[in-house]
């Protein structure tokens, strides 16, 4: 067990000082397989290696799908024009509520977590200039609002997330959704009560906007004009078909992210010939975050074979009282020692769902909770350091840890942690 901690402690620290995770992953698998007693080259070339592809294999077309969508929403202004609809209606001076709710709609509309921090970037600086909040309170904003309630816990999510524990429990993206709910109450109500607090605080202490010193973090198309009130309904509507398809039609995430790119274009017929860009691009950021992802499974996997795991595995089974609050606890850890939501879930699952869905049934627990708890504690101590997500957002916001890990930390991994123990507490006098 002190290897698995030794490996984690290596890839936290090695991400956090801004190495790639895709060759550091790799030597921390390695870490863990020596101090393990598994041979090197074997661990790499078969556990390793079968860990990374057979993640790969089943989610690649979910991450170039919803890449594609999310890019093509961005390109033909669909996504912009949604989120300054929002922010319209809910007004500057909210600024922070605005940013969160844009990131929110665009998330649970099926858009990649990594396409919602460039759609939402430009009006959060916007937005946050004309309200002087200070810019290191950006990513802690877009994280609450992209990566905590509408990521893992408010029902019918088409984020992977909410997907990936279908198949292990036997339900659907709709699962438990008075618990999903209150979690995601808890996260909502919760993180934007303690970014405002924070916002008082630096106010407090004379913190002001600045600009940032190189305004060019990211491709800035030059600024066209005010998309009409119609397009911003049709903007809507590929959002609410990719979720609709999933969740009241009963159709594959595949499926609903094809429906929603044809409407994209359809309703876009006349740029037709930037299609081709915009897919290749998408196409093309797909494998940098799948292969991340990967990485990060990869290192699980290596993780799961050595004899330390399964004396982890035991301490995680041997919680007391309810095996929800067990399942929480595992896949937190290894969500957290992955770096990786999905990743850490599906090494948690692939080790225990099946022990989990035997102890509903044998004990008239409900498989939905299971689901509901499994993807709410996913998006819990991922957001550590060396995240993908986390340190695309500070890459793309001009922030470093220093600045802003403290806020992300805060609103993306404490209060969702805290948000699980209630929904385990919905669960327990009854709702589900």
């Amino acid at each position: 067990m002190l290897g698995i901690f030794l490996g984690l402690l290596l890839i936290m620290g090695l991400a956090y000082a801004g190495w790639s995770i895709i060759w550091v992953a790799p030597i921390a698998a390695g870490v863990v397989a020596l101090t393990g007693g598994l041979d090197l080259l074997d661990a790499y070339t078969n556990t390793y290696m079968d860990g990374f592809v057979g993640f790969a294999r089943d989610w690649f077309p979910v991450f170039m799908l919803g890449a594609i969508f999310g890019k093509l929403m961005e390109d033909t202004g669909m996504a912009r024009s949604v989120a300054e609809a929002l922010t319209k209606v809910i007004g500057t001076k909210r600024a922070i509520l605005g940013v969160i709710v844009s990131a929110a709609v665009l998330t649970y509309g099926g858009v990649s977590l990594f396409v919602v921090v460039f759609a939402v970037y430009p009006l959060a600086l916007a937005m946050f200039r004309d309200a002087n909040i200070p810019r290191r309170l950006i990513p802690p904003t877009v994280a609450l609002g992209a990566f905590t309630f509408t990521m893992t816990a408010i029902p019918g999510t088409p984020q992977i997330q909410n997907l990936i524990p279908r198949d292990y429990y036997q339900t659907d993206a709709m699962a438990a959704p008075i618990m999903g709910i209150s979690a995601a109450i808890v996260m909502a109500v919760g993180g934007y009560l303690y970014l405002r607090w924070r916002e008082g605080k630096l106010r407090a202490a004379g913190e002001v906007y600045t600009e940032p010193k190189d305004k060019k973090v990211f491709n800035q198309e030059e600024e066209e004009k005010i998309p009409p009130k119609l397009f911003t309904v049709l903007s809507l509507v590929p959002l609410a078909a990719v979720v609709l398809s999933l969740n009241l039609f009963g159709l594959d995430i595949v499926v609903a992210l094809l429906i929603g790119i044809f409407l994209i274009m359809a309703f876009n017929i006349h740029k037709f010939r930037g299609f081709s860009a915009a897919v290749n691009a998408g196409a093309g950021g797909s494998v940098i975050a799948i292969v991340n992802t990967s990485a990060a499974v990869g290192f699980g996997a290596v993780v799961q074979a050595v004899p330390g795991f399964d004396r982890l595995t035991q301490l995680v089974l041997s919680v007391p009282g309810n095996p929800l609050f067990s399942q929480a606890v595992a896949i937190n850890v290894l969500a957290g020692a992955t770096g990786s939501a999905s990743g850490g879930m599906t090494i948690a699952l692939n080790a225990l769902g099946d022990r989990y869905y035997e102890i509903a049934i044998a004990t008239n627990m409900e498989p939905e909770a299971f689901h509901r708890i499994a993807s709410i504690a996913s998006g819990g101590l991922d957001v550590l350091p060396h995240n993908g997500a986390v340190l695309t957002l500070l890459a793309i916001t001009g922030m470093t840890h220093k600045d802003s890990y403290k806020d992300i930390f805060v609103v993306g991994a404490l209060i969702p942690v805290l948000s699980s123990v209630v929904a385990i507490l919905v669960y327990a006098i009854g709702l589900l």
